[in-house]
């Protein structure tokens, strides 16, 4: 890794100002000098450089344009360029919003998904499971049917602070209840909830974590702490919203569970492109002081497991007992370096592919579950009647799944007011 940073350093050193005159704080940096810089980049390091389309850089106004020209469209859904402040902020956990995600369950009815502990909604009772019959007068569960997102966007508004919408929900006890929220801004929890489950099997971890983030890696902290001063045997760890994040947080998460004896062992490798081999390097377990050292893990997946989360599980799998449960993964077995721009921008192009020990990646189709399950988004993520919870328990259990076959599974349609660019996994210099 040391020898990866150096070489990002001097790319970096380059093109933070994006002009010959290196001088990182410049702020009269033109979208014009960004766009070279980026083209530059590109050309480099981009895992796809030989594949992309040939272009002149100079008929395009900015990096955002001059990327998506560049973009190999085939294979790379997510390499993108990001606003510097927004990018740094969302990664440290600021977000702004109601903080919820929003699905569609079996009968058709619109549901929170999802909710920040720190949200607006949060704080007014609202959790996961909770009906919504409309949003300022909407059907959103119409909306959510059609997948229509203009819809969405245009009935609940911009992720900007000081939008107020009015929900009418319907509650787990069947009254109705109206509330009005103003989106706002806020630090985000990763780690949505952590508990134990006392089973025939013994004491099991519980963790539903989110997001790959900088604040993650406290969050992940407390819950392992928890879990060895409880004597947890087997984990259910819960991906199913977790889109990726920073490679850094995923290699700590699997050291956790991998445990100590597993330290300097390869938990993920990374190969760049035929002119960056120099940078090729390898994440190790490490030594953690809240190791579990598990055989066995179940993993809680949806469309929406992507990225870090699935590095996370194609890591862990020569080394442990490794079961899906739920929908296959979204399939992005490739990351990311980041390079930023005066401040102004944040360039993150795809430039390696991410491999386990056992040099198995290349799961562009995603990670197909050990055993389809639903996601009951009409229970909240600790009731055990959850369908994907319960068929978790139920392998722990037993060692294996119910008699449930892939004819009863159905996807849901989630919303979520994050940006589609965390759908990544990030590397950043040291």
């Amino acid at each position: 890794m040391k020898k990866l940073a150096a070489l990002l350093l001097i790319i970096t050193a380059i093109s933070a100002s994006c002009k010959k005159d290196p001088d990182p704080v410049n702020t009269d940096t033109t979208p014009e000098m960004a766009r070279d810089t980026l083209y530059y980049i590109m050309k480099q390091w981009y895992y796809w450089y030989n594949l992309m389309p040939s272009v002149t850089k100079e008929n395009y106004p900015d990096p955002y344009k001059l990327l998506e020209a560049l973009r190999y469209k085939e294979t790379d859904k997510w390499s993108f360029v990001a606003d510097y402040d927004k990018f740094i902020a969302e990664m440290q956990g600021t977000f702004v919003g109601h903080g919820i995600r929003i699905g569609l369950d079996n009968s058709y009815k619109a549901r929170i998904a999802m909710i920040y502990s720190q949200s607006p909604l949060y704080m007014e009772g609202v959790r996961r499971g909770w009906i919504i019959k409309s949003v300022n007068g909407f059907d959103i569960a119409a909306i959510l049917l059609s997948n229509d997102r203009n819809a969405y966007n245009n009935a609940i508004g911009p992720s900007s602070a000081g939008i107020t919408n009015t929900f009418i929900f319907q509650k787990p006890d069947g009254s109705e209840v109206t509330i009005t929220s103003t989106k706002q801004s806020f630090t985000i929890n990763s780690v949505l909830l952590y508990d134990t489950l006392h089973l025939s099997s013994g004491i099991t971890g519980h963790l539903v974590f989110e997001s790959f983030i900088q604040p993650s890696e406290e969050e992940l902290k407390a819950a392992f702490t928890f879990f060895k001063a409880c004597n947890v045997t087997d984990l259910i760890l819960d991906l199913r919203y977790n889109s990726g994040g920073y490679l850094s947080i995923a290699q700590q998460l699997a050291s956790y569970i991998a445990g100590n004896s597993k330290e300097g062992v390869v938990f993920a490798k990374l190969s760049y492109n035929n002119k960056s081999q120099s940078a090729n390097s390898s994440f190790p377990f490490q030594k953690t002081t809240y190791p579990l050292a598990l055989s066995r893990l179940a993993v809680i997946t949806t469309r929406l497991t992507a990225s870090a989360s699935e590095a996370v599980m194609n890591g862990l799998a020569p080394h442990l007992n490794v079961a899906g449960i739920g929908d296959t993964t979204m399939g992005k077995p490739m990351g990311m370096n980041g390079w930023p721009c005066a401040k102004k921008y944040f360039f993150w192009p795809v430039t390696f592919k991410i491999v386990n020990s056992a040099n198995l990646g290349e799961y562009y189709d995603g990670i197909v579950p050990s055993k389809l399950t639903p996601d009951d988004i009409s229970r909240d993520f600790d009731d055990r009647n959850e369908e994907c919870l319960k068929e978790a328990i139920n392998w722990l259990q037993t060692g294996s799944f119910s008699g449930k076959g892939a004819a009863s599974f159905s996807r849901s349609v989630i919303y979520s007011e994050k940006p589609s660019w965390m759908n990544n996994a990030f590397v950043i210099k040291e």
